[in-house]
């Protein structure tokens, strides 16, 4: 199944911005040891979601911002 969209430039910032934002918090809630594995689980599937569709608006210098390190999630 594929879905297309067609987005002006303030748009597709905006959607970026909003994804960035999100993203920014996922990467501060993985940091909380307070937040119990089976939540961290469900809170990875969102980011890796979140990041894929990032990649396809940002550029690669933004999209390293957000990488996480195979150490972090392991």
């Amino acid at each position: 199944m594929m879905i297309g969209i067609m987005l002006n430039k303030s748009e597709a910032k905006e959607i970026e911005y909003l994804i960035k934002k999100e993203l920014e918090e996922l990467l501060s809630d993985f940091k909380d040891d307070q937040i119990e594995p089976m939540v961290k689980s469900v809170l990875e599937e969102r980011y890796h979601a979140l990041f894929r569709l990032f990649t396809l608006l940002a550029s690669p210098a933004e999209c390293t911002r957000f990488c996480r390190r195979k150490q972090e999630y392991q």
